[in-house]
């Protein structure tokens, strides 16, 4: 029924649950960052031992060269050349005291390399600090003449990139593979979005625009059935309409010739009626098949004035033999759709609760019909005082060609007012309720969109 296809989008999942966009997108995202991460920490694995070398070199450079320095320099010029490493180079060189607070170098593995390169080619004795007296830098300590000195590098020289560098670098990776993912996500999940609307659109009897024939093979391909699909649909409601339109055409006719014949020929009263009445059944019949069977055309949708229609359908109801009408329609009531189909719905409600709502012990038919807004929608209902429905035979009273057994022998339709009635309704997206009255009767009750 509608009222279950329109509450099914009220219970969707979550977007982050339910979206492809969103699952392709975190999914892309997730295995670009994985990949980088992992490509990040191969890089320094496999860079470790090179780089510690090439560090180690340079250490034993500088203090090799320092020492050279110190030691073939003239006494009164050593000072100047101190200050000079330190102001130029970042590096400086103080006498070694047992005293000295020392604190170790980070404990990391490519600082362990570091110091073991450098052990090797200064000597066992070598000794490393991460500071010496709260100043911090890479500290190793040298000979000079049995006098032990420390010479102090720049941490930047042995570290790294900062912990803030190392931040800004993921921060970019991770905004370019976000982007990226973001448009492999629109890459991928554009023509499927396309496919969608357009089965929306067909849904909603719409003939959706030509999807477009390019792309990968997979999508071309699954593109081109689905406007071979849609052409093949519009030929099949063109044929139908032809169809239905030579049934009505070829079947009419000669009805229209035997009730004329009926009522030239010199026949008795009474079978003169009989006849009459089973033309007038098969002429009802072929009206119910054709209504049944007649596509739905959106573009036969209008803005109409519900509350004027209900008031007209109840005071040709109020002269219908056999029906006391009771009428509560509300002023100004406006729906969205075809006001035929919606008269049409109206009246197959009148007329099925005219032959099944009798009052129990009488021949006459109490009919309620109301019309009224609720919640932002148009209430339709028509209710009678008759003997009702089993509950568990409604929902199939919608099928076609279905009839209660105690309705077959004084039924003359075919059993199609109430699927027309509900296919009516889904034409419209609304919701349809039939159930029994308090004191006896059925009350039939339509909902759809009001429109201000």
């Amino acid at each position: 029924m509608a009222s279950r296809a329109d509450a099914a989008p009220a219970q969707r999942l979550p977007w982050l649950k339910s979206g492809l966009f969103w699952r392709t997108f975190f999914l892309l995202a997730f295995l670009i960052a994985a990949s980088m991460a992992a490509w990040v920490a191969s890089f320094r694995v496999v860079e470790r031992t090179p780089r510690g070398e090439q560090i180690a070199a340079q250490v034993v450079s500088v203090v090799t060269i320092t020492r050279a320095a110190l030691l073939h320099s003239a006494p009164m010029l050593r000072r100047e050349l101190l200050f000079d490493l330190a102001s130029t180079q970042g590096i400086r060189v103080y006498p070694k005291e047992v005293e000295d607070d020392i604190t170790p170098l980070p404990d990391n593995a490519l600082i362990r390399l570091v110091a073991e390169n450098v052990r090797k080619r200064l000597g066992n004795n070598t000794q490393f600090a991460g500071s010496v007296n709260e100043i911090r830098g890479f500290w190793v300590s040298f000979t000079i003449d049995d006098d032990d000195y420390w010479l102090m590098l720049d941490r930047e020289r042995i570290e790294r990139a900062s912990g803030i560098q190392w931040i800004g670098w993921a921060g970019v990776t991770l905004l370019l593979s976000l982007v990226g993912a973001v448009f492999i996500s629109r890459l991928i999940n554009q023509p499927l979005a396309r496919l969608s609307a357009a089965a929306r659109a067909i849904a909603r009897g719409k003939p959706p625009a030509p999807l477009p024939e390019r792309g990968p093979a997979e999508i071309r391909e699954a593109n081109q059935s689905f406007n071979q699909m849609v052409h093949d649909l519009q030929q099949v409601e063109s044929d139908r309409a032809v169809i239905l339109a030579g049934i009505s055409h070829d079947l009419r006719t000669p009805i229209a010739r035997m009730q004329l014949e009926v009522e030239m020929a010199g026949l008795a009263d009474d079978a003169r009626r009989g006849m009459q009445s089973d033309l007038a059944q098969m002429e009802a019949i072929i009206a119910q098949f054709l209504d049944y069977a007649r596509p739905a055309d959106p573009r036969s949708h209008a803005r109409f004035d519900l509350s004027a229609l209900m008031r007209r359908m109840a005071e040709d109801a109020d002269r219908t033999p056999n029906l006391d009408v009771h009428a509560r329609i509300a002023d100004g009531l406006h729906a969205s759709g075809n006001p035929t189909e919606i008269e049409r719905l109206v009246g197959n409600l009148i007329e099925n609760a005219r032959r099944y709502g009798r009052t129990a012990g009488s021949d006459r038919v109490e009919l309620d019909i109301a019309a009224s807004g609720v919640d932002g929608e148009t209430l339709i209902e028509v209710a009678d005082r008759g003997p009702g429905l089993p509950d568990e035979q409604m929902p199939h009273l919608l099928r076609p060609f279905t009839r209660m057994d105690t309705a077959r022998s004084q039924a003359n339709g075919a059993g199609l007012g109430l699927a027309i009635v509900d296919r009516v309704v889904q034409k419209h997206h609304g919701r349809l309720e039939m159930k029994n009255r308090e004191g006896g009767g059925l009350a039939v009750r339509v909902w759809l969109k009001r429109v201000g």
